[in-house]
């Protein structure tokens, strides 16, 4: 890991937990402050997943609302029947850019994009307490003939963890590989 906070990394820095990692690169004024900032202990979510589609495909899946939405129609929260709101699907791709994803569900902003290679989300269930957001990465990368996602997502209340894990599959991923396939 580099030395140097990118502006991606920013708001997990503040937070004192990097998104999936146990460790916070600070900077050296951070650090002459202590390890007391850095959290080693706090839950982080890390999820590697592949697909048979190009990183190009991955990337607009995940930052175009016309293509999430194909997302959300396979996910197991609209099999379900879960109430997930009226909403309708809010993704661009810009940086800075607000974000409403499950009928209003899911929502949050986009912190950094690196077209084809990296999403960073400040994202939010609508569970949680107002104000409570977590950061969502997204490292996209070519795996032999398809694409490699690194997810991670950290900052988010304690005890969420499995159940974050099982959404992203559920509603994230197995739909993802249904669509792009």
């Amino acid at each position: 890991m580099d030395s140097q906070l990118t502006r991606g990394d920013f708001t997990v820095a503040v937070g004192g937990v990097l998104a999936g990692l146990g460790a916070v690169a600070v900077p050296n004024a951070a650090a002459a402050q202590g390890e007391a900032e850095v959290s080693h202990s706090a839950d982080a979510i890390r999820q590697v997943v592949d697909f048979g589609a190009s990183p190009e495909r991955v990337y607009r899946a995940l930052t175009t609302a016309e293509e999430f939405d194909h997302v959300v129609q396979l996910s197991a929260a609209m099999r379900s029947g879960m109430s997930l709101g009226t909403t309708p699907t809010q993704l661009r791709p810009d940086p800075g850019s607000a974000f409403a994803l499950f009928g209003g569900y899911i929502s949050g902003r986009v912190i950094e994009l690196v077209p084809t290679s990296r999403i960073v989300q400040a994202w939010r269930s609508g569970s949680w307490d107002a104000g409570a957001f977590s950061i969502a990465r997204f490292d996209i990368a070519l795996h032999g003939t398809g694409t490699r996602l690194t997810f991670t997502q950290a900052g988010f209340p304690a005890g969420e963890a499995p159940t974050l894990v099982k959404g992203w599959h559920d509603n994230y991923w197995q739909p993802m590989m249904k669509y792009l396939a």
